[in-house]
């Protein structure tokens, strides 16, 4: 260590001498070298501070100091050293030198050697520096050229994540269990004649806990964790992804048994051949040299690899082969108890009010990952510190439902009356078809307030969770609600507005969906007319092939149409019977701007937000 420092401080003490010499070469620089004629004018005119005479066989030697302006002047000159010369000087030296400060200096008593050391050491300095520099810039260019091809995998030996920190997932931790179980006792599952898969790939939408669920199986096994994402192995450069590969699976083997997490495998996986022209590129021979090294493992060695993605529609078919990726797991959004058990896990360290009820913030979550669910809670305690809470409320815990799925409220933004009965309008509309329509969602609030791009929104949840299937009841229930708006603004309003942009391009996407891929238009059958293939680097909708005659496709218009139509004339009639309601609506956003599902139960019921005490006895 000593000497390594000595070794960093080189280069500073050299610089110092360095320094220390160029400075001794500007003062001599700044001496005046005058010829003999110029010496003896200068005698005549100046007083001189000091003189020093060296006497050679030849010449005399003057050096001396002399002021103009009160600035100090440096002098060498040569005399020639005759006789008559050398008194000569003398006596005119003796007027102009103040004080008689006239020194001999003998020229025998030089020492050469310093004189020498003096011209050659800062030229020997500079020269070995610049060997030293150019040493170092070169020693550390090839040190990096070395590493550029190594694995860029972070290596964790003591994983902290266990089961217990990942909830929502019950059927996915126990496809895992096995794995552990194979990481700890791998000679077991040899002895049996079992083969554990060797690669297991994680499919899911972001946020679902991928990521932490691998870490888990680490944890739990104790096991080396090789971590690295699959946009660390792709360069410009050709052949480096490819090198990255072998030194990643190098290591891993040299310290089996041990598992490796590629995150994002879809930057380094994708088809090949499938952009225009196909081609070689750095990307094919890095999945190349993947495929190889995943084929080169042998069995039960004790390596695990686990991918993760939310593209598994555009991996190569040959990583998702047995003896490759042999087993798929979908790590799906959390249902209701999920949701739960999620909120449980993050609440951990966060103080929350007594009166906050999970479950119900569960049920009002619906569509929710693990990573939105975690934001609620850390949206929700930064609220609680900016309003110097010193516990969690359900406003606050409300607010942040709302600043996740809209961003936060622009308090700032404030409405014309004409603007604001517009917006009050439209959401009651919205809600009015929540309220009365069979099969819709149920409405857990209304708001005016504007957030994001939208002026206002309403919060609606499904009576039960629908993990995959929807009805086509289902379905038209969610295109009549979403119309409910615009048909609020005509019927009331007299006039349409913009506001229903997005809502009515959701509701032209279902009604598509409908006739194309499910097969639910009563004219044209179950056939499907469209599906999602297409080429995947170029664009779906660009690359995908027409499948239906002009003919055909002028029947689907005329279907889609059909089925906004009927349910636009739903929701007109479900609005028109229960008018005053909406009208309620409208009065009560408009002076409380929010409305929960408990006040709009009393709108429905007593006609008023906050019902009068005797209203509430007599039912």
């Amino acid at each position: 260590m000593k000497n390594n420092r000595v070794i960093n401080l080189l280069p500073y003490l050299i610089l110092l001498i360095l320094l220390g010499s160029l400075f001794s070469y500007t003062r001599m620089s700044s001496t005046e070298t005058l010829n003999y004629g110029d010496f003896m004018k200068l005698i005549e005119k100046q007083q001189f501070e000091e003189v020093s005479l060296t006497y050679n066989s030849t010449v005399i030697d003057v050096k001396g100091v002399y002021k103009n302006k009160d600035i100090e002047h440096r002098f060498v000159a040569e005399v020639p050293n005759t006789e008559q010369r050398s008194d000569e000087l003398l006596e005119k030296l003796d007027k102009s030198v103040k004080d008689g400060k006239i020194t001999i200096v003998n020229p025998y008593a030089s020492n050469y050697l310093a004189d020498l050391l003096v011209q050659i050491v800062p030229t020997a300095l500079l020269f070995g520096f610049g060997i030293f520099m150019i040493s170092r810039m070169n020693g550390s260019s090839n040190n990096k050229a070395f590493e550029f091809s190594k694995s860029r995998a972070r290596l964790e030996d003591n994983i902290k994540v266990r089961f217990e920190d990942v909830a929502g997932c019950d059927e996915e931790k126990e496809e895992m269990a096995e794995i552990i179980e194979y990481l700890k006792h791998p000679d077991r599952f040899a002895k049996m004649g079992a083969r554990i898969p060797k690669g297991i790939l994680m499919v899911g939408n972001p946020g679902t806990g991928k990521t932490l669920l691998a870490k888990a199986v680490a944890g739990e096994a104790d096991v080396p964790f090789f971590s690295i994402s699959g946009a660390d192995f792709v360069e410009m450069f050709v052949g480096v992804g490819a090198s990255r590969v072998r030194d990643m699976f190098k290591k891993a083997k040299s310290t089996a048994p041990c598992m490796i997490f590629i995150d994002e495998i879809d930057a380094v996986g994708r088809q090949r051949g499938a952009g225009l022209g196909g081609g070689n590129d750095e990307r094919e021979q890095t999945l190349n040299q993947l495929l190889v090294e995943m084929d080169g493992i042998d069995e039960n060695k004790g390596i695990v690899i686990i991918a993760a993605t939310n593209r598994p529609d555009v991996l190569d078919p040959a990583l998702l082969r047995p003896g490759r990726f042999d087993r798929q797991i979908t790590v799906s959004l959390p249902d209701k108890a999920g949701r739960k058990a999620i909120l449980k896990v993050h609440a951990r360290n966060k103080h929350l009010s007594d009166q906050i009820d999970l479950d119900a913030l569960a049920a009002r979550t619906p569509g929710f990952s693990g990573a939105d669910l975690e934001n609620v809670l850390n949206e929700a305690a930064i609220l609680a510190v900016r309003a110097n809470r010193d516990v969690i409320l359900m406003e606050d815990l409300d607010e942040a439902i709302d600043r996740t799925m809209a961003g936060p409220a622009k308090k700032s933004r404030k409405y014309t009356d004409k603007e604001k009965n517009l917006v009050a309008t439209h959401e009651a509309g919205h809600a009015v078809v929540g309220l009365f329509l069979e099969g819709a969602n149920v409405v857990q609030k209304v708001t005016i307030i504007p957030r994001g791009v939208a002026g206002g929104y309403n919060l609606m949840t499904p009576k039960e969770d629908s993990m995959f299937l929807q009805t086509k009841s289902e379905l038209i229930a969610q295109i009549t609600g979403l119309l409910g708006g615009r048909v609020a603004e005509e019927l009331v309003l007299g006039e349409i507005s913009t506001g229903a942009s997005n809502d009515l391009e959701k509701v032209t996407k279902i009604a598509k969906a409908m006739v194309n891929q499910y097969g639910m238009s009563e004219k044209l059958g179950p056939v499907q007319y469209s599906s999602d293939s297409g080429n995947v680097f170029l664009g779906r909708d660009y690359t995908s092939n027409k499948s239906t005659s002009d003919t055909v496709a002028y029947e689907i218009d005329q279907e889609v149409r059909a089925i906004v139509n009927k349910s636009y004339m739903e929701a007109k009639k479900i609005i028109t019977e229960h008018r005053d309601v909406l009208d309620n609506i409208v009065r009560e956003l408009v002076e409380v701007e929010t409305l929960t599902k408990e006040d709009l139960d009393n709108i429905v019921k007593y006609g008023k937000r906050v019902p009068d005490a005797e209203a509430v006895v007599e039912n």
